[in-house]
């Protein structure tokens, strides 16, 4: 009788588990796999890989606390979406009323650009907190500041060498494109339709993108929308994996001008991923330190839900990178406290420039966060070190920082004197008469 209930109920286990690895797809995304999985093989074998092909916003929603992915409450979500996998159609034909560029493929209403808004309908959560991210606006804080975008010209601008001067012209818009504007976002916009050839479908009526293909983080989409998802959560599998590689991070992160990646690559937390990250589990929700990982990531110090051992939270997940950020580091010319609003063009120094200190270094105070939020958010990353380190460890490291910024700044001053004299004396323009990165 003993071995006939546990026949029994390991069947309808068995049961439960296939059901769950294989929810219903709706007829329209099985439509487009039907096409797709000869038009375009790639994203389709990627999609099925993915989470979203093996859950359903339901099973997301109703998932343990520290488990869950889908922030969104079960009501909010479209019931035609609750108990379908999220497939081709539940993104590309969402909101598409709200899209520009929706055009007619197939009889459904299809979309290119998946923004930060359709990624809302289950992740509210996720999306208002990057919105608040500085990443969100790295398109504007770039392009609408004036001294930003005159280093931009300086480095993409075509240099001319002729007559005993030198000479540039500003970048071409795909330059830009493929520099600065990769990683910032550029406009995508949609400017009609227009007719490709696939091999396999024939001639097929899409939306013309200018701006495309892109997903910077700062990427102003069709529909208002800022930012990408897929920057980070690359698409068609958006692994929470891949968004906690290091790889993820170093894309951008990598200098002369942000050279967070290579800081970590050459670290000690770095040379333990590279030896013993294969073994590590990058997938956990909740993530436990030393059980799932030996030695954080990008994101396990500024992103990650992370528990210890007893399930007790040591840091809660954000997708407003600066939470764990009390001091900036990179940004003209020295570092400073964080600003208040992500976006930057609305800080003015005391010389009235879009710049987060003066050139002398003094900050623009009523534009940055005070001295009790900068505490704050120390806390919160001193929590992260004292997961793994001894409080003596993590206070000398952090006093060390402070040591670095203070030396750093003192020879950014210097070495502004020099170029302020390089100015009175007329040997190069300087701010106010040309550029100062000339």
């Amino acid at each position: 009788l003993l071995a006939i209930v546990m026949f029994v109920l390991s069947s309808a286990a068995g049961l439960a588990v296939a059901a769950q690895a294989k929810p219903a797809l709706s007829e329209a995304t099985q439509t487009c796999l039907d096409c797709h999985a000869t038009a375009t093989p790639g994203i389709v074998a990627d999609w099925k890989k993915s989470r979203m092909a093996s859950r359903t916003p339901e099973m997301g929603a109703k998932a343990p606390e520290l488990e869950r992915r889908v922030t969104a409450k079960l009501a909010d979500i479209p019931e035609k979406l609750r108990q379908v996998a999220v497939g081709c159609a539940e993104c590309h034909t969402l909101r598409a009323g709200e899209h520009p560029g929706t055009f007619n493929h197939e009889d459904f209403p299809v979309h290119t650009v998946v923004s930060p808004r359709d990624c809302a309908t289950c992740h509210p959560q996720e999306s208002n907190q990057f919105g608040q991210n500085l990443m969100a606006h790295a398109r504007g804080n770039l392009i609408n500041n004036p001294v930003y975008m005159d280093l931009a010209d300086h480095i993409n601008g075509v240099q001319k060498a002729a007559g005993g001067k030198v000479s540039y012209e500003k970048p071409a818009p795909l330059d830009e494109a493929e520099s600065c504007l990769y990683c910032h976002g550029t406009e995508v916009k949609a400017v009609g339709t227009k007719t490709v050839n696939n091999p396999e479908m024939g001639e097929v009526t899409v939306a013309k993108l200018t701006g495309w293909p892109n997903r910077g983080v700062g990427r102003k989409n069709p529909d208002g929308s800022l930012g990408s998802c897929s920057a980070c959560h690359t698409r068609h599998q958006f692994a929470v994996k891949m968004a906690r590689s290091p790889a993820a991070c170093a894309e951008c992160h990598k200098g002369p001008d942000v050279p967070a990646y290579k800081v970590y690559e050459v670290s000690k937390h770095g040379n333990l991923f590279q030896a013993m990250g294969k073994d590590w589990n990058l997938e956990a929700v909740p993530w436990t330190v030393g059980k799932d990982f030996g030695a954080p990531t990008c994101a396990a110090c500024h992103i990650s839900l992370l528990v210890s051992g007893d399930g007790t939270v040591l840091a809660k997940r954000t997708h407003q990178m600066t939470d764990r950020l009390w001091w900036r580091l990179i940004g003209l010319i020295y570092s400073h406290p964080h600003p208040k609003e992500p976006d930057t063009t609305k800080i003015r120094n005391a010389d009235g420039m879009t710049l987060a200190t003066s050139l002398d270094g003094k900050p623009a105070g009523k534009f940055l966060i005070n001295a009790k939020e900068q505490a704050a958010r120390q806390a919160n990353m001193r929590k992260v070190c004292l997961a793994c380190h001894s409080s003596q460890w993590v206070e000398g490291q952090f006093q060390r920082l402070q040591a670095s910024i203070k030396s750093a700044d003192a020879m950014v001053l210097a070495s502004t004197i020099i170029l302020q004299q390089v100015w009175q004396k007329g040997l190069a323009l300087g701010p106010g008469k040309g550029s100062p990165f000339d």
